[in-house]
């Protein structure tokens, strides 16, 4: 499989396109009239002021400080970049916040601030408390970085918690616990050897220490080599606080023997020589970004038996901390801690360990396109295993509540484990189970509107995301200039470029096109005007042929104009068994609508049909299908006509022995809502619907229109389901995410995974 590239261009439309920046605040109680603006300000909110005053505590209660992390830096240790400052390091910062909210449901804000001196941070730091349940330090450099978190933590009465230290830290000992079962090893035996003695090292090597290392075995280098009692050359109490009595002077030395290598220091600061002087099993963490102190394939040919991590995502065993910091501050949170301590960070890597011992969900694989297990290339969870958000801080919260730092302990723990579980965002790993299929089926895409920039940007970054290969359908000079205007200059030669004058293949596509015309009124002119000069029908004629694995296109005209040319090719009218299906996401739902492209006025046995492609598509998302054939009336009321087809349809399922729920006719409230299921017991679905089967196309249509533009929904679609080959259209109001999306979902459905609840 082709590894992804993110380019420079491609980095800075994301954050510049559609909106700068990655997040955005949305209020979450009414604003509309003006009893409401007088509930949120003046004048009942004096109201919970008051109440406040008087019992701090109500503060989780009544504001959103109980859910709130800020994250705050002064960018002086930014990524591997260095001291960028304050400004530059926002973007990072900006990006540490969605992930609070991406993985552990945690609003965040990011605070930078324009200061190396640590007396000023510190006090900008302490002020803010209030507003928050927690701080999130990040890219501060050392040995500032100690002393700020150390004098946080005794001066605020929330958790104060340096990331790059102790989610470094964390990570890491969550990777070794299952390194040392692997090899029959204990960790109080272990000789370790740290390089790097900065933020991350120091936290990881204290960490370890905690949890049983035996200090006399721990040895601790930096790039002036072993730390050891008398050394005074580039010493400070922190690392004074690991220097051992040894005669070892070099990393090289140090090595020799060793049973664990922690790196966070530089590229190539491990050597295979290094690595064949370790004992048996060895375990190597090389995890200096973004190259690692040695890499995988290094270490293994000169050791077979090492067991190997990095920081990188293209190799197996990934130390993230994206693994630690949402969950720890998601336990943390919920029992209004005062702090995050050792017990708590032992109990999330325990967690973590424990986990990655079990079996891995199907979802987990869908997600990764390969099956996981326990073993020496899977020591650590992946970072999109759905049970983190209910299993890790769980074992936080106990953690804290055990070591008396929880204000409110957890009383009940059946009804937190589900309160967690609604945290998942379903639609999150929708996009990226789809993501996955299409780079485990490697397909060649066919991008049939080569003349618009936005499918030029589409077509590049399928191809740089490592799904496949790129094929637009264009003239060179066209695609090369407006590739040029995008500031896309060096995609030229990389994208394959398409079109009548340069295949061999034209005069069997049109021998092909005309035995499918020639009794339609179409004559050899007219053959070679379709398959010549029409985009839309010489992409069909490709992906008829073999020439693509799947089709794009639409971006440039109506859906309706665009399914009459491919009609040319294919079967896709009304009786064809071909439906338009649409998938709208919003605030972490989704639910398919269909037919929003072929079925005008479908009558019961087409509404079957039409709840069956549904279905299907459903599976390929994921997702485990509950059709609703949706009305104005429910279950016979108010009686109507136009309704009488809705009720009908499920009589033909029942009658075809459907293997999927279904359920109608229904309003589409009780079909979304299972409070309101539960007005009508004898109801077969489960669950709120996530297919919606609708009376007409200009109802499916408005329906997907109206929440795209009311509500800001993301939206997939229409997929075509019932045509042999993958064909996604685009709508022409498609930004390029939407159009790399459908082409994404093209690629998807080449590999059809099972259904997920």
């Amino acid at each position: 499989m082709a590894r992804a590239r993110i380019t420079p261009e491609e980095a800075l439309a994301f954050h510049r396109e559609p909106h700068p920046g990655k997040w955005e605040i949305q209020a979450t109680k009414p604003m509309t009239t003006q009893r409401d603006l007088s509930l949120a300000y003046s004048p009942g909110v004096a109201i919970p002021c008051l109440a406040i005053r008087d019992d701090p505590g109500l503060a989780y209660d009544l504001t959103n400080k109980g859910n709130l992390v800020a994250v705050i830096s002064n960018g002086t240790a930014v990524l591997g970049l260095g001291n960028l400052g304050a400004l530059a390091s926002k973007p990072v910062m900006e990006g540490k916040s969605v992930l609070f909210k991406r993985f552990a449901d945690i609003n965040s804000i990011d605070l930078e601030l324009d200061t190396e001196d640590v007396d000023a941070f510190c006090n900008a730091v302490r002020l803010l408390g209030p507003s928050f349940g927690g701080i999130n330090l990040e890219d501060i450099k050392a040995p500032e970085c100690f002393i700020i978190e150390s004098r946080l933590k005794e001066e605020m009465d929330i958790p104060v918690f340096h990331d790059d230290q102790h989610g470094t830290a964390v990570i890491c000992a969550a990777g070794l616990i299952n390194a040392l079962h692997l090899t029959g090893k204990q960790l109080k035996d272990c000789r370790i050897v740290l390089n790097g003695a900065g933020a991350a090292g120091i936290a990881c090597i204290e960490l370890l220490k905690s949890m049983g290392a035996d200090p006399r075995n721990c040895i601790v280098c930096d790039t002036k080599g072993v730390i050891y009692q008398g050394r005074t050359d580039g010493m400070n109490q922190w690392k004074s606080g690991h220097a051992i009595q040894t005669d070892l002077r070099t990393l090289e030395e140090a090595m020799q023997g060793a049973d664990v290598f922690l790196g966070v220091s530089a590229k190539g600061a491990v050597t295979p020589e290094m690595v064949a002087s370790m004992a048996r099993d060895p375990v190597i963490f090389a995890m200096a970004n973004p190259d690692p102190e040695i890499t995988p394939e290094e270490a293994h040919a000169v050791r077979p038996d090492a067991i190997v991590a990095t920081g990188r995502s293209d190799y197996p065993n990934q130390v993230n901390n994206v693994l630690g910091f949402p969950y720890l501050f998601r336990g943390a949170l919920d029992i209004r801690a005062r702090a995050i301590n050792d017990a708590m960070k032992i109990a999330c890597a325990e967690a973590l360990a424990a986990l990655a011992r079990e079996d891995v969900p199907d979802e987990v694989a869908l997600a990764y396109g390969k099956k996981l297990a326990f073993g020496r290339d899977y020591i650590i969870p992946t970072p999109f295993d759905p049970r983190l958000i209910h299993r890790v801080p769980p074992a936080v919260a106990a953690a804290g509540m055990r070591s008396g730092v929880a204000r409110r302990p957890i009383e009940d723990a059946e009804a937190y484990d589900a309160q967690l579980r609604s945290r998942l965002d379903p639609t999150a790993s929708v996009l990226r189970g789809i993501h996955a299929r299409a780079r485990a089926a490697q397909a060649v895409m066919i991008f049939a509107e080569g003349d618009d920039p936005r499918v030029l940007r589409a077509a590049v970054n399928y191809q740089r995301s490592g799904c496949g290969r790129a094929v637009v359908v264009g003239r060179s000079g066209d695609v090369k200039e407006k590739l040029t205007i995008e500031g896309m200059a060096d995609a030229v030669g990389e994208i394959e470029v398409v079109n009548a004058a340069n295949t061999p293949h034209l005069e069997t596509y049109k021998a092909f096109l005309y035995r499918r015309l020639q009794r339609r009124g179409f004559d050899g002119e007219d053959i070679h005007r379709l398959a010549a000069r029409d985009r839309h029908v010489f992409a069909a004629l490709m992906l008829a042929h073999g020439h693509g694995d799947g089709l794009v296109t639409g971006a440039t005209r109506k859906s309706a104009h665009v399914m009459d040319l491919i009609g040319h090719v294919f079967d896709v009218d009304t009786t064809s068994g071909v439906v338009g299906v649409t998938a709208v996401l919003h605030r972490g739902r989704i639910v398919l609508i269909a037919d929003t492209l072929v079925q005008e006025w479908p009558m019961e046995r087409d509404l079957a049909l039409i709840a069956r492609r549904g279905a299907q598509v459903a599976r390929d998302l994921g997702l485990t299908p509950r059709v609703a054939f949706l009305s104005f009336s429910t279950f016979g009321h108010p009686v109507s006509e136009r309704a009488t087809k809705m009720h009908l349809a499920p009589r033909v399922l029942d009658e075809e022995g459907a293997d999927f729920e279904y359920e109608g006719e229904m309003t589409v409230d009780v079909a979304l809502n299972p409070k309101a299921q539960e007005a009508y017991p004898f109801q077969r679905l489960t669950g709120p619907a996530n297919v919606l089967v609708m009376p007409a196309r200009h109802s499916a249509s408005i329906s997907v229109k109206l929440m795209q533009e009311m509500a800001g929904a993301t939206v997939i679609g229409p997929i075509l389901a019932g045509v042999d080959r993958p064909i996604q259209l685009c709508s022409t109001v498609s930004t390029a995410s939407d159009v790399l999306n459908m082409a994404m979902m093209a690629a998807a459905q080449l590999e059809r995974p099972e259904a997920q609840p």
